[in-house]
């Protein structure tokens, strides 16, 4: 599988990836948290050293990425109904 593919890949697995960690690490402060997220994805991407070796040249500043990527969808969460854990209100008739 290509890079854009898998980083695609990756992304649609966040959100997921974002819920179990805070089901597993809910109480642990949010960089804590970011941890394990970015730690979950990369394993869900399989960037081992064999594919980050042909396809990323820069480790760092991939990292970095999916540490925003992270970030935005936890964002998401957290203005959505999601976060508060209460159901939405009855559309307006």
């Amino acid at each position: 599988m290509d890079l854009f593919a898998k980083i695609l890949q990756g992304i649609t697995l966040v959100p997921s990836i974002v819920k179990a960690v805070e089901q597993l690490f809910g109480n642990r402060p949010g960089p804590e948290k970011k941890d394990a997220a970015l730690s979950f994805a990369q394993a869900a991407l399989s960037l081992g050293e064999e594919f980050s070796a042909k396809q990323i040249t820069d480790p760092e500043k991939f990292k970095l990425g999916l540490g925003k990527v992270i970030d935005g969808v936890v964002d998401c969460l957290n203005a959505s109904i999601w976060a508060k854990g209460t159901p939405p209100p009855p559309p307006a008739a």
